[in-house]
């Protein structure tokens, strides 16, 4: 099994010089914010291990929203980011996106406070860098190689089975028909079904750590933490009541450059960006929460599902600075069929996260009410979503659930023998 990375570099843009940037991402792309594969700046299509890549314009609009509780905004300092998810180590990527895209990287970065002619461009990136406070893949181990080769093996299985005649064959039949077919396609070098890698022993070791290391800290923390709990209850509850409602609408002007990027494809992406709420108090409640999403995405979701939903395939939550996080997704289907998701099946957990941004909707104990409100939680969403300039998917029409399907479809046909209760389940994932 080969473990997914993430790299995100962010940098303060020149501001004199962020519209002559804007025109010249303009140009990497096919259509409105969805990128060209080939295009000579970063050509993405040489990357063999990039599942998706993007670059956006970190602009915080709602910065202003701080003065509702006596704060000072930020500098009004825009940031480019350049986020990838791949297979493989991160050191790996990097160097290779200097063998392949150096040139177009050093003029991309070219518009950034900090990027000079002389500098390395590899130490740059990695000084720039923003690890995830929390990062969710949708199937740890699942690679680039297998996602298209399995989308292969299934579109070869359906023109078999729409030029095959139906003559009542019984599953066990068809399971041998199709096992021939594959084996012949495969002969004939026109499929190709990769083994996987060996799981690298390095990452084993680190994970098996983290995994029983945090809860044997929590473990001896345990008093420490049931004894700060009716503090954190109380200084909770007090926050909730004192919160002000902070809920314009969206602009029209921003929702038409969002809805303009959304829907080209059945894979959509989403980039989001705003303030915490002021104090130390939200500070280290979102600290503590990442922390826990990082720890289960690492070691309990990582095969198909985030709580109950199945459509993301890729997010991550990322500190910019003290104040402000950015969050991140590629997810399946449209932006309505995403938050109703959301809403209708974790809606307490987007209460647990979200709830500690300035102008989400008022909570009640961290976990009730929030998202429930509907309409002003898809407006608070809309305010802090921003448009990405740039992104790139390696499998633009492949769905997670595709996936999971050409997985399953392989993995009955790989095996030697198969039971006839697991053949007639087999049978029905077509």
């Amino acid at each position: 099994m080969t473990p997914q990375s993430t790299i995100m570099v962010v940098a303060p843009i020149v501001a004199s010089r962020e519209p002559a940037l804007r025109q010249l991402l303009a140009t990497m792309n096919l259509e409105p914010g969805v990128a060209n594969p080939a295009n000579t700046l970063v050509p993405f299509e040489k990357f063999a291990t990039l599942h998706f890549a993007r670059f956006v314009i970190l602009e915080d609009d709602t910065r202003e929203d701080l003065r509702v509780y006596g704060a000072t905004p930020p500098p009004p300092t825009n940031f480019l980011a350049f986020l990838c998810d791949f297979d493989g180590p991160a050191d790996a990527l990097r160097r290779e996106l200097v063998a392949k895209a150096e040139p177009g990287l050093r003029q991309i970065f070219s518009f950034c406070e900090s990027f000079t002619p002389t500098a390395d461009l590899l130490r740059w990136m990695e000084d720039n860098e923003r690890p995830p406070s929390a990062n969710y893949v949708n199937w740890v181990g699942r690679t680039v190689v297998q996602v298209r080769e399995e989308n292969d093996l299934w579109m070869a299985i359906k023109w078999y089975l729409n030029q095959r005649a139906s003559t009542g064959a019984t599953p066990r039949q068809i399971w041998n028909e199709l096992r021939t077919f594959v084996k012949q396609e495969q002969a004939a070098g026109r499929l190709t079904l990769t083994p996987p890698e060996p799981t690298p022993l390095s990452w084993q070791i680190k994970n098996l750590a983290h995994c029983i290391g945090i809860p044997l800290v929590l473990f001896l923390l345990l008093p420490l933490i049931v004894l700060y709990l009716p503090f954190f209850l109380i200084q909770l509850r007090m926050k909730e009541l004192r919160d002000p409602v902070i809920a314009p609408r969206p602009t029209t002007a921003l929702v038409h450059s969002l809805d303009e990027l959304e829907d080209r494809i059945i894979i959509n992406q989403f980039s989001a960006y705003g303030s915490i709420k002021p104090g130390p108090f939200r500070r280290w409640t979102i600290i503590a929460v990442l922390f826990a999403i990082e720890y289960t995405a690492r070691h309990i979701f990582t095969h198909g599902f985030l709580g109950r939903v199945k459509t993301i395939q890729f997010a991550r939550w990322v500190f910019i600075d003290k104040t402000r996080v950015y969050f991140s997704s590629n997810y399946d289907g449209s932006l309505e069929m995403y938050n109703g998701d959301f809403i209708n099946k974790v809606y307490w957990g987007l209460n647990i996260v979200f709830s500690n941004g300035l102008g989400y909707p008022k909570t009640n104990w961290l976990i009730l009410d929030g998202a429930r409100a509907e309409q002003p939680f898809k407006d608070y969403l809309r305010r802090h979503q921003l448009p990405t300039q740039v992104w790139y998917t390696a499998a633009p029409g492949v769905t997670a659930y595709d996936m999971q399907r050409n997985s399953l479809i392989r993995n009955g046909l790989e095996q030697n023998t198969i039971s006839d209760s697991e053949l007639d389940d087999w049978i029905k994932i077509f």
